[in-house]
């Protein structure tokens, strides 16, 4: 089973395998019809996604934008609101009960408080039954344990939020969001534990049952910051696309394979795995690893918060990111549509268009030479913070 490590690992905020048959696995019609390249050797995206991170955002308590607090993350609703816009995919955490039921929930552990007594258990040690108790519930009249949530500073807040809902199992999401809206389902481990391999088989068996039993033709992509666990997965089926995470080197661990983008390269490249979710920021200081991802047949998506900025997702596009996990996800859908996807365009002088014709070039899309752009590239480095 699970041994604890010696040493503390820094939480890492998260998110958070393809056949040649299979091209319904990641097309979607929600995406551009262009054409898709499937295929071990040849997984192509076909257009610049955007992804709701934990739904329509992840929630920050402390934060003063409430939009970090309006929907509860992770949650039924959140996917909902996030597929009332134009994304291709939500991604959510999914963690396996006691009992072997697969749950969406964020945090390894989950707070309480009862008789002003803080109660902190690991979701992965309660039963289903258990871990349904808390916030919300469906039942007319039921009262559910008041949920807490634990800041990066070590602060407990109340898991206070606009619109409530209830925690939800990964069957649940399959049978009550919109079948075309793609999901990422992060595998989710704790990074203070090592896991024995019969353990991590065990617990992907039963997510992939889930997922093969209700997905159909959604639109699918496993990802995970867990190394072992993302080799195994796509070890274990080859249905859907598998991407590791990375936060590029911004937390160093033990296990080097996690600690930069040249690593996740290695191990994209050693397990068969389709592609890599970096944070944004490591991409930013280190340009120079996508010409080496591409060039190594891998995709590329980002994380992080810079991605809640418009001109940063542009950027992005012009580097040859493929897709993006935000949190403010009207505000970034709509950017992407002005200023990747224009609506109309003048296509016989490809300029700015007149009025009468019905075509015009948004003018929101910044303009960059390829100098400026290669300086652009140069400069970043230097103003991202190591």
């Amino acid at each position: 089973m699970a041994a604890l490590k010696a040493v503390h690992v820094s939480d890492v905020p998260n998110l958070d395998q393809v056949p040649d048959n299979a091209s319904i696995a990641l097309y979607s019609t929600r995406f551009s019809k262009v054409g898709v390249d499937l295929g071990w050797n040849g997984f192509k995206i076909p257009k610049f996604l955007v992804v709701g991170h934990r739904g329509n955002g992840m929630n920050v308590l402390q934060s003063s934008d409430r939009r970090m607090k309006a929907i509860k993350e992770n949650s039924i609703m959140s996917f909902n609101t996030a597929g009332k816009y134009p994304i291709d995919f939500v991604e959510f955490d999914v963690q396996v009960t006691k009992d072997d039921c697969p749950v969406i929930f964020h945090d390894d552990f989950i707070l309480s408080e009862e008789n002003g007594t803080v109660l902190e258990k690991k979701v992965t040690e309660l039963c289903l039954s258990e871990f349904l108790c808390y916030g919300p519930q469906r039942e007319y009249g039921k009262e559910g344990r008041c949920l807490l949530r634990k800041t990066k500073d070590g602060k407990i807040l109340k898991w206070n939020v606009e619109e409530d809902d209830s925690l939800c199992t990964l069957q649940e999401a399959f049978q009550n969001v919109e079948p075309g809206l793609g999901f990422n389902i992060e595998l989710k481990f704790d990074d203070h534990v090592v896991y024995e391999q019969d353990y991590l088989t065990h617990i992907l068996q039963i997510i992939l049952q889930v997922v093969f039993e209700n997905a159909q033709e959604r639109p699918i992509i496993f990802s995970s910051f867990h190394p072992d666990a993302a080799q195994l997965v796509r070890k274990l089926q080859s249905t859907y696309p598998v991407f590791f995470l990375t936060n590029g080197g911004s937390e160093i661990y033990y296990d080097v394979r996690r600690n930069s983008l040249e690593e996740a390269i290695k191990l994209c490249l050693e397990g068969g795995l389709q592609g890599i979710v970096s944070e944004v920021k490591a991409v930013f200081r280190n340009p120079g690893a996508v010409p080496k991802i591409k060039d190594s047949n891998l995709s590329l998506l980002t994380y992080g918060k810079l991605n809640n900025v418009p001109e940063a997702v542009y950027l992005q596009h012009l580097m040859g990111i493929e897709g993006v996990i935000v949190d403010l996800v009207q505000e970034i859908t709509e950017a992407v549509s002005n200023m990747i996807e224009p609506i109309k365009v003048n296509e016989e002088e490809g300029s700015n268009s007149t009025e009468g014709n019905g075509k015009v070039e948004v003018n929101s899309k910044p303009q960059f030479s390829q100098q400026e752009l290669s300086f652009l590239l140069k400069l970043i480095p230097q103003l991202i913070q190591l």
